[in-house]
């Protein structure tokens, strides 16, 4: 039996490009069976047709009321079986009737070690410039449960990587994000074998 993941993407979406690479090795525990964007000209959604996933654009424009795009998402998860959600690169909120569904079942990767860089606003380049502005020594990306507040559910797995002398944001993100597309797909498998 399968264990059916959706990820939710903004843009290019190399984290989703990581699950389905992920999803292909051999014994793979899962695989990704749905991608949603709120951008219909995402990278993310053409990866996605490119290997024959379901795909979807839902967004103000396609649902002008929030509570419409919400239902809209948990109809579509649930016509495909979907037992995680991951949201991956997703600048939108995910809404209470999704959360509430799939309670636990929800999960973010962060481009930083939280609860530190984290929260509203705190997302690509805006969370390397706070890590290096604190004088941090030590970033890396954090899987975490998706609650109702930003960034703020529980952290089930983490990977460090050391911020080196002379680092920039972009220096900085580029490691961050090879920690980022191990560390996903390491966790879904976890996730999905129980």
């Amino acid at each position: 039996m399968s264990f059916n993941v959706a990820v939710l993407a903004s843009h290019a979406g190399s984290n989703l490009r990581a699950l389905t690479a992920g999803s292909s090795e051999p014994g793979s525990p899962y695989r990704v069976v749905l991608v949603i964007s709120n951008n219909s000209g995402s990278g993310a959604l053409a990866h996605a047709a490119e290997l024959g996933i379901g795909q979807a654009h839902l967004s103000g424009r396609t649902h002008p009321e929030a509570d419409e795009l919400d239902r809209a998402m948990l109809e579509l998860l649930r016509a495909h079986g979907v037992d995680l959600v991951v949201t991956a690169g997703y600048l939108k909120k995910v809404g209470p009737a999704v959360l509430d569904a799939c309670a636990g079942r929800v999960i973010n990767v962060h481009p930083a070690l939280l609860p530190r860089h984290g929260g509203p606003g705190m997302h690509g380049r805006h969370v390397h410039e706070s890590v290096l502005a604190a004088g941090d020594l030590v970033s890396g990306a954090s899987v975490h449960q998706v609650t109702a507040r930003y960034d703020e559910g529980p952290v089930i797995a983490r990977r460090e990587v050391p911020v080196l002398p002379g680092d920039t944001v972009e220096s900085l993100a580029e490691r961050v994000l090879a920690a980022e597309h191990t560390l996903l797909p390491e966790t879904v498998r976890t996730l999905a074998r129980g």
